[in-house]
């Protein structure tokens, strides 16, 4: 994906031009020095770890292929790249395969669901915060949202589904976040009527056995929005 255009056509829906710079940069020093990448090319990396879609997965992907995720959610910007590699193919970038990501919104609430005990607040005829994006020759993808809140029971996440090109699924999985980073975020103005997230990470039912393989890095800061960079991997 062209990083610079794809900044252009979506932050400035989400952030400043001041933003945008930022996420740019740190975006292009990502990609220069894979910092917080687990990825290899000597076949030695690990599958990431299989999770339940949960209990509000996406209804129908395959409409909703987009860069900008955010729709009308306010919160604090963040960019998503995640990198997808084959453990069939020695930890090789994995092209052209589909990559799904869905995750709720500053209270905690998800897009397409809604209107019972399990959720009050009814977003059933909306898709925020929901997006597919195919990777590119590096296996890499991008989606710009904003920081999830949290729910109940649950540390914050973002739920990730591989796919091939003709929609078989090879991974369902979700990602972890830095702990210090959650707190600030929800101390922020938009976030802090909600409090702070009541289950933390070694807590958490999905990620107390497999946090060291599914926690993020995140880098930026609460003003300028925040970049999450994840490398995901499967057998292909």
């Amino acid at each position: 994906m062209d990083r610079k255009k794809f900044i252009r056509n979506g932050i400035l829906g989400i952030a400043s031009l001041a933003t945008a710079s930022k996420l740019l940069e740190s975006c292009s020093k990502n990609d220069n020095d894979n910092s917080g990448s687990n990825s290899s090319t000597d076949g030695n990396c690990t599958v990431s770890p299989a999770e339940t879609k949960g209990p509000f997965p996406i209804k129908t992907p395959s409409q909703l292929v987009l860069e900008n995720i955010k729709s009308d959610r306010i919160g604090v910007a963040l960019l998503i790249n995640l990198t997808i590699e084959n453990k069939s193919n020695n930890c090789a970038p994995l092209e052209n395969v589909l990559v799904d990501v869905w995750h709720c919104d500053k209270d905690g609430n998800y897009s397409e669901y809604g209107g019972t005990s399990m959720q009050q607040t009814n977003y059933t005829e909306v898709h925020f915060l929901r997006g597919r994006q195919t990777t590119n020759a590096k296996g890499e993808v991008s989606f710009l949202s904003i920081f999830p809140g949290w729910y109940q029971g649950r540390a914050p996440h973002v739920h990730v589904e591989i796919l091939t090109a003709t929609g078989s699924s090879l991974l369902v999985t979700q990602i972890a976040f830095p702990e210090n980073v959650s707190s600030e975020v929800y101390s922020s103005t938009n976030y802090v009527a909600h409090g702070q997230a009541d289950t933390s990470n070694t807590r958490d039912n999905v990620f107390s056995d497999s946090l060291d393989d599914e926690l993020a890095t995140l880098t930026g800061n609460l003003t300028d929005g925040y970049t999450l960079s994840k490398t995901i991997t499967v057998n292909a």
